[in-house]
């Protein structure tokens, strides 16, 4: 039977699970990159400097990954505790990706991670590079299966419903990797992983260059960084339009709400720089627009429109009207498979069964004979996501990353002409900007996820029907339990991540001073 309670906690846990992990993953993806770029410096220069460099930046990668995956775990974990219908639901595709990213990308990723880190007086130079290259392309395979896997919630193509096991089969794997929104995403969630872990290292640096530490370490860190951070910084702005592009078309709900667009407007469409929505009175209490920005925004022409929420839930009335016959006859084919007539009603309205399990939950007892006009209509204005949410999490991203666009332009004209060290201001700031990506990241997440309901599998699973039977007990013991456990992951992060920074990266060998026309110090004890 549908509680409600349980759903809300359910989705709790997995969004403070999955908020948690998120903090982890951008970092490893963007630091594993720039642990290649600065060994391939060393091998080319056969600077040590270099090598300090990439072993010291290499222990804080080490501890992060290892804190991502104990978090990716117990995530993984949720699907077959909390949200077990989903399981059923989607595991013939669902469960084909999740595969191929343990087997080619986790299982790659830990092996070569162990030569990376082991591995620096064993192998040559270039061996050692290459396993340090192979690192980051596991990371970046292992974030590709993932992300197609979440693709296909938001827009899930490849697969068809079999009216008769009541699941999702892969019906096109092509269809299914190359999904717009996958592409599209995967490179977005890449390129922030890239510059979450510029920012992280300039950040750092110019904690040593405040106290006047390490300082060879820290400049050269610090404009590789620069450098890596503002190619990433602009992809991750391209790439978030075009992304914006492709999931408007796909998801036209989440992109009204982000957009705070309630009824209809002509071309071209206004831009609401700021909006106080409310969700009871469907409308803007206030907004700040600029006029035609919308339009050219999301359309990339003065002439296009963007579906408000109003039509968005006009259309689905519509759509749910035209699914209930085909969750009646989905029903008929539970008692009988065999039942021919049945299985031509779940044919010519199938595109739209979602609409009629969304509807189901007002159903009494789910019986879809006694649903009313004004269940349609409650059914109608759950296709609208939380309109404040997703309006306000969008714009913090987009306002965070174009900071950090500012940031790394003025970081690197300072950098390229050796001033960066003696600009205490910018250093202050760079130490201050460290939280500012991983914030972005948790912004973008909240607008892909929240965004996408009331559905799982957007337009066809509704979240009410994806979660496992259990007690509110249950789910408030549980929840407590993880997020304990979290925090005392939190607290060891923290404590390993600043005990490294403060201990610092290793002094120069003798080899190296050699290399700077220095000579070591000789003890006169």
């Amino acid at each position: 039977m549908f509680n409600e309670t349980v759903v809300d906690l359910s989705r709790l846990q997995f969004a403070v699970t999955a908020l948690y992990h998120f903090l982890f993953v951008p970092l490893t993806l963007g630091l594993s990159v720039l642990l290649a770029v600065m060994e391939t410096v060393y091998v080319v220069t056969g600077r040590e400097v270099y090598k300090r460099i990439t072993k010291f930046w290499m222990h804080l990668f080490m501890i992060n990954f290892a804190l991502g995956v104990a978090t990716g775990l117990t995530m993984e974990l949720q699907f077959g505790m909390n949200w077990s219908y989903y399981s059923s639901f989607v595991g013939d595709t669902f469960g084909a990706l999740l595969a191929v990213e343990g087997l080619m990308a986790f299982f790659m990723e830990a092996t070569f991670v162990g030569l990376m880190v082991l591995g620096w007086d064993r192998l040559s130079k270039g061996k050692h590079l290459v396993i340090t290259y192979l690192v980051a392309l596991a990371s970046n395979f292992s974030a590709l299966w993932i992300l197609v896997a979440n693709s296909f919630m938001q827009n899930p193509v490849g697969a068809e419903l079999n009216p008769i096991t009541m699941r999702m089969e892969l019906a096109s794997f092509q269809t299914l990797f190359f999904n717009p929104d996958a592409q599209a995403k995967f490179v977005h969630t890449v390129l922030a992983g890239y510059v979450t872990a510029a920012v992280f290292v300039c950040g750092i640096s110019a904690f040593y260059m405040l106290r006047r530490r390490h300082m060879e370490v820290a400049q050269r860190s610090f404009r590789i960084a620069a450098l890596f951070g503002v190619l990433g910084t602009a992809g991750v702005i391209t790439l978030g339009d075009a992304l914006g592009f492709i999931g408007g078309h796909a998801q036209p709900s989440k992109l009204a709400a982000m957009e705070a667009l309630w009824e209809p407007e002509e071309a071209p469409m206004p831009f609401n720089v700021i909006a106080f929505p409310s969700q009871e009175q469907e409308r803007n209490l206030f907004e700040l627009q600029v006029p035609d920005v919308l339009s050219i925004l999301v359309t990339h022409s003065l002439d296009g429109t963007v579906p408000s929420i109003a039509e968005v839930q006009e259309e689905a009335k519509g759509r749910i009207r035209n699914g209930i016959p085909a969750v009646m006859a989905l029903e008929r084919l539970g008692q009988d498979r065999d039942d021919a007539e049945a299985l031509a009603i779940f044919e010519a309205h199938k595109d739209d069964v979602g609409f009629g399990f969304l509807v189901q939950r007002y159903a009494p007892d789910g019986d879809l004979t006694q649903i009313t006009e004004a269940d349609v209509e409650l059914a109608a204005k759950d296709t609208i996501p939380e309109v404040w949410v997703i309006f306000w999490a969008f714009r913090i991203m987009v306002g965070l990353g174009l900071l950090m666009l500012g940031y790394f332009v003025v970081g690197i004209m300072l950098t390229l002409t050796n001033k960066v060290q003696h600009q205490r201001w910018f250093l202050h700031a760079s130490v201050w900007m460290i939280p500012v990506p991983f914030l972005a990241c948790e912004m973008g997440w909240i607008v892909a996820e929240m965004g996408r309901q009331p559905w799982t599998v957007f337009e066809i699973l509704p979240t009410w029907l994806s979660v496992s039977t259990h007690s509110v007990t249950y789910m408030v013991v549980s929840l407590t339990g993880f997020v304990l456990l979290y925090t005392v992951f939190a607290i060891v992060e923290m404590y390993l991540m600043v005990r490294s920074v403060k201990k610092g990266p290793e002094e120069p060998n003798e080899r190296e001073l050699q290399q700077r026309g220095l000579q070591p110090q000789l003890s006169t004890d």
